[in-house]
């Protein structure tokens, strides 16, 4: 288990860490929200003037670490009555694609963050960028160099080591400026020169170490297509477009707090500069979110796609957005469970039990109940000479929808002379503990009876194949003076509704999955049984469940029709959270 897992509950974590959203002032601060406040008691910005971004990379989907960055982001600027935007950092065009925007658009906004008419694009800023970089040069703080991408790992140095400068590093501000100027226009091949950024080769930051503003790609671009053949790094790009956006507060996780010293020089040249619009981002980092049984990285998650370990990204084992989507997870939830787990400054590891339970939480709330039976098991109900009832002897039971939601109304459910449980609800050799089925034994039908078990069926292998028991109407009665205790879920036999439904588990078997087997990789760690396919019998109710539709299929847990393959008729369900249902346990489940 994570070392900082207890177990979940509505109000673990929010107390300690702070709240992300617009309610999160009932809270303790976090160390950002009192960074703002003392910002806005110091009278730098008015409450309505706090600006704050989201910057992905349209190289991949949305995780749920990124989602925990939307939150915090979005919910900032809710909090205050300020600003929000989106902006795409699109500096790489080897690696983008107009589906990862597309997507990545449509998964913010279904996590609450509305950046009204502020979409941008670090693209849109690349005549700017250039600009600057020209003018960089012209003040001696930029140099074209030809070292190639292994020499210059080589001159870079150590973290113990000082690192050695380029022997291009004193080229005259013409000939840089004549070089630049070719490397835009396309006169260079791919990785033969950059510009670089003039700051000490001795710095104990490696980052400061002359890192790269400009390299050469010959790419076409999704939105400025053969327009550019340079582009700008991620450094040099961030806090401009930060700058240029009016953006007061840049968070971003704590891989890039030995960046920040990069981030404010390249702001305070240009300041000095007088080219820089009035205003400064600040650049503060936090702690990203990771969780036990996934993988976070992009490169690992484009692995698992493009080597079919998953059936793409949005497979509902993947701790994508929309692979969460599709396994039933509601934006509520996700919301709720960045507000609980809180904004810290230092790394560790939350357990996925309480991403779970902030699902169940809100699922239980919302998701209408049915029943259905995963692994059925036949059962014959036969009057007292042991012959089977007609079918007019049985009837139509009505059931709530909802149990806490009058509102929800009850839905009718036909019971036949013949219906399917759950084989995990009988046993043939129970023990005393045993409140389900057993052979003379009673137990409750889910409001419907009670009945009694009087035959056993088996084939030739000796496997149970039917149950053949009494059937009595009055769900208070008493079987010999006693109070049954057992209470199982069924669905008519004659009426139900076959469907697959998929049974999800933690795609990987370890909790750190980023921590490979000696000699391995961390595809060892996969989980052979992360998916298994049933045939289920649902009740009838459930043959029009709409795509996207999530149910508590009772005692079993919640599930929802899954947003690609489920039709109207022809339900496929996906398993989204187990279930802890008290009188699931009451009757020994």
């Amino acid at each position: 288990m994570a070392a900082d897992a207890p177990k979940p509950n509505k109000t673990a974590g929010a107390n300690d860490k702070g709240g992300l959203g617009a309610d999160s002032k009932a809270a303790s601060r976090n160390f950002i929200q009192q960074i703002i406040d003392a910002d806005i008691a110091a009278g730098k910005y008015k409450p309505a003037e706090i600006h704050t971004r989201f910057p992905p990379e349209p190289n991949g989907y949305l995780h749920i670490g990124h989602a925990k960055s939307i939150c915090l982001n979005a919910g900032l600027a809710r909090e205050f009555g300020g600003r929000f935007n989106l902006r795409f950092d699109d500096t790489n065009p080897v690696k983008e694609e107009q589906e990862y925007v597309d997507a990545i658009m449509d998964d913010v906004r279904w996590l609450g963050g509305e950046w009204e008419d502020r979409l941008f694009h670090a693209s849109d800023y690349f005549d700017t960028l250039y600009d600057w970089a020209v003018a960089l040069i012209k003040a001696g703080k930029a140099f074209v160099c030809d070292l190639d991408a292994d020499q210059m790992r080589e001159h870079r140095g150590t973290l113990t080591e000082p690192g050695k400068e380029s022997p291009f590093r004193d080229r005259t501000v013409d000939e840089n400026l004549e070089l630049f100027a070719a490397m835009k226009a396309g006169k260079f091949k791919d990785g033969e020169r950059t510009l670089r950024a003039k700051i000490d080769m001795a710095s104990s930051n490696i980052n400061l170490r002359d890192p790269v503003m400009y390299r050469i790609k010959h790419a076409h671009h999704q939105r400025t297509g053969d327009k550019w053949c340079i582009y700008p790094s991620y450094d040099y790009t961030h806090g401009q477009s930060d700058a240029l956006e009016g953006i007061t507060h840049s968070i971003c996780t704590l891989e890039f707090e030995n960046h920040r010293p990069l981030y404010d020089w390249c702001l305070d040249q240009l300041n000095e500069l007088g080219l820089l619009p009035a205003g400064r981002p600040r650049q503060i980092e936090f702690a990203r979110l990771n969780l036990t049984y996934t993988v976070m990285s992009k490169r690992k998650l484009l692995q698992l796609v493009q080597e079919k370990h998953v059936s793409g990204w949005d497979d509902p084992r993947m701790p994508t957005i929309r692979g969460l989507r599709r396994r039933g997870y509601t934006s509520e939830s996700i919301r709720a469970f960045c507000e609980r787990i809180g904004v810290a400054k230092f790394n560790s590891t939350i357990d996925m039990l309480w991403l779970e339970d902030a699902l169940r939480e809100h699922l239980n709330e919302v998701a209408l109940r049915r029943m259905a039976v995963l692994e059925p098991l036949k059962v014959t109900l036969v009057d007292d000479a042991g012959q089977p009832l007609a079918d007019e002897v049985v009837k139509t039971c009505s059931l709530a929808n909802h149990p806490q939601d009058p509102y929800q109304g009850e839905r009718e459910i036909p019971l036949g002379p013949m219906i399917y449980i759950e084989q995990g609800d009988f046993m043939e050799e129970a023990p005393k503990k045993f409140f389900r089925l057993k052979p003379g034994g009673p137990v409750r039908l889910r409001g419907a009876g009670i009945i009694v078990c009087q035959e056993v069926v088996k084939d030739s292998a000796g496997k149970v194949t039917e149950l053949r028991c009494t059937f009595n109407p009055d769900t208070s009665a008493k079987i010999d003076d006693k109070k049954v205790k057992g209470t199982v879920h069924w669905v008519d036999a004659a009426t139900a509704v076959d469907a697959p439904v998929r049974m999800y588990d933690h795609l990987f078997g370890v909790e750190n999955p980023d921590k490979a087997p000696e000699g391995g990789t961390f595809l060892d760690n996969l989980n052979p049984n992360s998916l298994a396919t049933l045939t289920a019998k649902l009740e009838p109710a459930l043959a029009e469940a709409a795509a996207g539709d999530t149910f508590q299929f009772e005692r079993l847990g919640y599930f929802t029709a899954d947003t690609v393959e489920s039709k109207p008729g022809k339900p496929v369900f996906n398993r989204t959270v187990t279930l802890r249902d008290t009188w699931g346990k009451e009757s020994g489940k």
